[in-house]
């Protein structure tokens, strides 16, 4: 569906994105996740012929994109402020698309009735958009994009100006839809929830070019690298020298899992991997401090020796501020970075 080659752009002397090559398949959701100033969104507006790249290639179905405008590549945009038209009701915004390829007035209708049903908004078409809650307007925009049929929908932070638990639900409603639409799915955000619920596959960025790319599972489990690791959250991370099964870092001996290349690393400890015990067995750490995280605690640990520890256990098994616990660690959650 859509193939970048060596994709190019410089602003000034900056390169906001540096040689990046992407394959995205039919049906496929793919998320561009990193921080800000990552080079997604510019990645995003190459595609949609908002930004020509200075070097390398777009391609849509096999067909080079080069001098094909924005309107005439296929595809539909959507982006986090919705850009609905406060002057139209919901059915003329959602129609936009359609009366702009001249589509006759009855299929627009059809169209904008099936599009509002399947958003979950049946009946609205008459309905000011000032009237609109987020998650409406969200709504409308989505059914905008997709009125036109587009072979390829590119959504750049479609989600970031809601509430989080409308954000959480919403996320998993446009996968359900964009499964059952079978719609091939380019996305931007620089949320980790969003891109892991949301994505078939994750594209990691930083500072122009790819970090890691793979599926959701395969990101989380496996962080290629210490940047990547630290951007999905994991500060347990920690200089290491592997030799067979274990690892010795300035937290002692940490195991590592099967066939482990020897020599020295960065070893990321997921804190699921942080198992709290008797002060006389392990690692001896004093409890800094704990968070709440909904389905579990997070407990902040300063160690005998070493930097900082993040473990994570059940509220009934947390221990209190101040107190001394003595620390192990599992290999299934000890990942050797690159």
């Amino acid at each position: 569906m859509l193939a970048l080659k060596d994709v190019t752009v410089r602003f000034g002397s900056r390169v906001a994105v540096d040689t990046v090559s992407l394959d995205v398949a039919d049906h496929e959701i793919v998320c561009l996740l990193g921080p800000s100033g990552s080079g997604k969104s510019t990645l995003l507006r190459v595609v949609a012929g908002l930004q020509p790249p200075d070097a390398g290639t777009v391609l849509l179905d096999g067909t080079d994109q080069a001098g094909v405008p924005v309107h005439r590549r296929g595809v539909g945009l959507m982006f986090q402020d919705h850009q609905l038209f406060p002057q139209r009701d919901v059915g003329g915004n959602v129609a936009f698309g359609l009366r702009m390829r001249g589509a006759a007035r009855d299929e627009q209708a059809r169209r904008v009735a099936e599009l509002l049903d399947l958003v979950g908004l049946p009946g609205a078409e008459r309905r000011a958009v000032a009237a609109l809650s987020g998650g409406e307007q969200q709504r409308v925009a989505l059914a905008r994009a997709l009125a036109p049929r587009p072979r390829l929908l590119m959504l750049d932070e479609p989600l970031g100006q809601l509430d989080r638990g409308l954000r959480e639900r919403l996320v998993v409603e446009l996968r359900q839809l964009f499964g059952r639409l079978g719609t091939t799915v380019l996305a931007v955000t620089h949320d980790q929830g969003e891109a892991f619920a949301l994505a078939d596959r994750v594209v990691v960025m930083r500072d122009g070019h790819i970090a890691q790319s793979g599926t959701p599972l395969d990101v989380w489990q496996r962080p290629a690298s210490e940047f990547v690791a630290r951007f999905l959250g994991f500060d347990n991370v920690v200089e290491a020298t592997v030799t067979g099964g274990a690892a010795d870092t300035a937290w002692g001996q940490i195991p590592v899992p099967a066939g482990s290349a020897p020599g020295t690393v960065r070893v990321l400890v997921r804190p699921a991997g942080v198992r709290l015990g008797d002060p006389a067995d392990g690692l001896r750490c004093t409890v800094e401090g704990r968070t709440f995280r909904g389905h579990h605690v997070a407990v902040r640990l300063r160690p005998e020796t070493g930097p900082p520890l993040e473990a994570e256990c059940a509220l009934r098994d947390a221990p209190a501020e101040g107190a001394v616990v003595g620390v192990t660690f599992t290999s299934d959650e000890v990942v050797v970075l690159g």
